[in-house]
């Protein structure tokens, strides 16, 4: 991070694994969180297989609910595993979560009809939900306290990574051997990934015992320089000055997984409506999601050398200017559109990696994976939205697709304007210490 914006003074955790096994700890959180983004991906690749092929009675409107049944799942998942994770330890609550999604995603290839298909969803979403935020609480605790905003942005390169590899394989997969193929995928981590974690996970507990000190930004009012809250659970994220903190984390949080989600979703519906097939419509999800690799990147890049939470603003406007303009960008323009969609892709994903990054380096470590399942959970109710709102869209056959662009777009940059406010907060904080040292 840059000298302009408050960063943890502790160097990790006073004890832990050797570096060895730290790194591969890591590693394979980032694995989970790669497995973690395909199968939010997943269901976007087969949406048009399940109204068409199915025979279960599906229309766009029916469809997107079902597609929000994996983030009503996800809501609840990233709060309780949040709060389990900094009680229970980030071991436990990253196995048992990667366990319930790769189960219930394989069963979702053998599900009977609509509903049924729907309730797995809503299973595998606990599970998505609550890796998320575990491990990263993990990966926070196993490195230099200097490099959690960077390692926060390329841990969550993962999401974009199996989204981007879910996109490709339904290119052949679907077409060669149906679309629950796609779903059967998910077996691997259960029987690689959960063996390996089971032996290289640490016990992290997030307990006071590790928690890291912050600094004056981020220090609650009445503490003392470097002093740590020893107050745990929900209730803590509204005392001591980390109120409108943790409100404001959680509302960007909300609306930006409105628009990534809600892009990752829908977006091959939304370009099969405008004319394209199912080839080309992938496609534009694989443009999103190299957009969003190359996001995690250069906003890691970015966010150490200028500050996590300003570059996170100028993610959101970007992305949410990208989209707007294809509201009025001819079909014919494909250049133009897989140019903006690779930009907002850069900016929405970029954007929550960088929050995750920032609320990682602004609560201390008995908090940190509390607040960040706070801030996810709430961020859920967006992707829960997101798919609704625009299936019915869709739906309606009144309006022209291009209007979801204007819908993710403003989202966008409605949490643009929540991070700015963040920005303020922080300096007024820098300043404070300033004046009282």
């Amino acid at each position: 991070m840059s000298g302009n914006e408050a960063a943890p003074t502790s160097q990790g955790p006073a004890s832990g694994p050797s570096r060895r096994k730290a790194i591969i700890a890591v590693a394979i959180c980032w694995a989970m969180v790669v497995f973690d983004g395909y199968d939010l991906i997943v269901y976007g690749t087969v949406q048009n297989n399940l109204i068409e092929s199915t025979g279960w009675g599906l229309n766009a409107a029916s469809a997107g609910t079902i597609g929000s049944m994996a983030f009503v799942g996800m809501m609840l998942g990233a709060v309780f595993a949040g709060r389990l994770s900094d009680s229970w330890g980030r071991r436990k609550a990253i196995i048992l979560s990667a366990v319930i999604f790769s189960v219930a995603t394989v069963l979702c290839a053998f599900a009977p009809g609509a509903i049924a298909f729907a309730a797995l969803r809503l299973v595998a979403g606990l599970g998505l939900g609550g890796l998320v935020p575990s491990a990263n609480a993990m990966a926070a605790e196993l490195i230099p306290a200097k490099w959690r905003g960077s390692m926060a942005t390329l841990m969550m390169s993962g999401v974009p990574i199996g989204g981007t590899a879910a996109a490709l394989l339904g290119l052949w997969m679907i077409p060669a051997f149906g679309w629950q193929s796609m779903f059967l995928l998910a077996i691997i981590p259960l029987a690689a990934l959960v063996p390996l974690g089971l032996r290289y996970f640490p016990e992290t507990l997030g307990s006071p015992r590790a928690a890291a000190a912050v600094s004056p930004a981020e220090q609650a009012p009445g503490q003392a320089p470097g002093q740590t809250t020893a107050r745990t659970g929900f209730a803590a994220l509204f005392r001591g000055g980390f109120g409108w903190l943790s409100v404001l984390f959680a509302a960007s949080t909300l609306f930006t997984l409105f628009a990534w989600y809600g892009l990752g979703t829908q977006l091959p519906k939304i370009m099969r409506e405008s004319g394209s097939d199912l080839g080309p419509a992938l496609t534009f999800t694989i443009a999103l999601n190299l957009g969003a690799v190359a996001g995690s990147i250069i906003t890691a890049w970015a966010g150490d050398k200028f500050g996590t939470v300003k570059v996170s603003v100028i993610a959101a406007a970007l992305a949410g200017i990208a989209l707007v303009a294809l509201l009025v960008t001819p079909a014919s323009s494909t250049a133009f559109i897989y140019g903006a969609l690779v930009l907002a892709g850069v900016g929405t994903h970029g954007t929550q990696s960088l929050v995750i990054g920032a609320i990682a380096s602004h609560y201390p470590g008995e908090l940190r994976g509390t607040a960040l399942g706070w801030a996810l959970g709430v961020g859920r109710i967006g992707a829960v939205l997101a798919p609704q709102l625009s299936g019915l869209l869709l739906a309606s056959k009144t309006v022209p697709p291009s209007m979801n662009f204007l819908l993710f777009g403003g989202a966008a940059l409605a949490s643009a304007a929540l991070l700015v406010v963040i920005v303020f907060r922080d300096a007024r904080r820098r300043a404070s210490a300033s004046v009282a040292a």
